[in-house]
Parts: C-alpha cells; structure tokens; sequence
C-alpha cells in the first residue's frame, strides 16, 4: 500500500472514531487497522529516507549507486 493512501485511510479512521462514537469491537478493529497502517507508513517512510540518503551521499561524495541506490564496490585485486 503507498503512502499517501496508507494516511488518507487512518484520517478515516481517525475521522469516524471521533464523530460516529463507535462500539468498543468496532473501535478495536479500528484500532487494529491503524495499527497496521502506521506500520506500512513507518517501513514506507524508513525506505524513502534511506533512498534520499544515498541520493545525498552519491550527490555530496561522488559515490556511485545503483539501481536500488545500495552502493557499488570495486574489486581491489592486485
């Protein structure tokens, strides 16, 4: 799931438990599905700031990245 609908479902959530006043076994599932969406959101925003890191890193130090911005390495063999 991306982020941007990740965010728009918990404001749904977040929306509902405050205006409609849900029953406790809804307000847990509700629960439960924000639970899950905070964690989707979280890793989703973790593998941007790695991305922009070495975006930043390739920029500042020349180092050469690849398709998954993981660096790559020289074999030094003599």
């Amino acid at each position: 799931m991306e982020f941007e609908a990740a965010f728009k479902r918990l404001e749904e959530i977040l929306e509902r438990m405050q205006s409609e006043n849900p029953s406790l076994d809804e307000s847990l599932k509700l629960y439960e599905e924000a639970d899950k969406l905070i964690q989707i959101s979280s890793k989703n925003l973790a593998k941007a700031e790695k991305k922009i890191e070495a975006i930043m890193k390739n920029r500042d130090n020349g180092i050469e990245v690849d398709q998954t911005q993981q660096p790559i390495l020289t074999n030094f063999e003599a």
